[in-house]
């Protein structure tokens, strides 16, 4: 991965931006949690897909804060350079930083009728680069894609562990409007997952994680007009509840 070697007339902004978030955040969390520690979440987008040094600024900028322990980076295993896993691996020997993946799914047919851009192969040299470093690694999986079925997502689960990840993120596909998805939803080429059902997979896929591995998310939705489909991924509070129940009902004890 290349980039040209120039200013970003942007980057101003950005910082300002990055320090209005990171402020007003923080009061809230203090507010309501009582925080005294904090990760600043590279959450959306790719955030490792630009020039070196608009992203050095960045980060740096971010660990500047009080409080302020360490770095969570949202981004893909194609879009990381080796100079940014160095730079972050520097700066672990200090600060928690945490690299989060997309790797969705193991199955290479699954990656390509998605548009991934990339195989699972990929997903293994990079993590693999990554860990190496010294870096840790969270793993985000989506159950429900198109195709799958039960033994597929627990095989992207399998590979995950094999991959040594530290954390992982599990959390159903839902389908919004004004994408490719959407469209197949409405010509009725793609039925969402089944709320009993995800819940049921998502259960096998926690027994198959071995006690290190912290599982960061359980499920996700939105409850907005943008939502198409399934209904239940509108009320997230309600999905906790029942996941915790189902947990306990397995007899896990947390």
């Amino acid at each position: 991965m290349n980039f040209e070697t120039k200013e970003n007339p942007y980057l101003d902004h950005q910082l300002a931006q990055l320090e209005e978030q990171v402020t007003k955040t923080k009061s809230k969390l203090i507010h309501k949690f009582k925080a005294k520690k904090f990760l600043i979440y590279f959450q959306s987008f790719t955030n490792t897909y630009a020039p070196f040094e608009t992203l050095k600024s960045l980060y740096e900028k971010a660990l500047s804060f009080e409080n302020v322990i360490g770095l969570s980076i949202g981004t893909r295993t194609d879009a990381i350079s080796d100079e940014v896993l160095d730079y972050l691996a520097d700066k672990s020997t200090e600060r928690e930083i945490w690299l989060e993946y997309g790797v969705q799914s193991c199955h290479d047919v699954t990656l390509k009728a998605i548009n991934r851009g990339h195989n699972f192969a990929n997903v293994q040299e990079g993590i693999k680069r990554t860990k190496e470093r010294g870096l840790k690694v969270c793993a985000h999986v989506i159950f429900g894609l198109p195709g799958e079925d039960e033994a597929m997502m627990l095989e992207t689960i399998r590979q995950c562990v094999a991959l040594d990840i530290d954390a992982i993120k599990i959390h159903p596909l839902y389908v919004t409007k004004r994408t490719l998805l959407a469209k197949q939803y409405e010509k009725g080429l793609f039925e969402p997952i089944d709320e009993w059902r995800y819940i049921d997979i998502l259960i096998k896929a926690i027994k198959l994680l071995p006690p290190h591995i912290v599982i960061q998310r359980v499920s996700a939705g939105i409850d907005d007009a943008s939502l198409l489909a399934p209904e239940w991924c509108r009320d997230f509070k309600r999905q906790k509840q029942l996941i915790t129940c189902e947990l306990e009902r397995a007899g896990f004890d947390y």
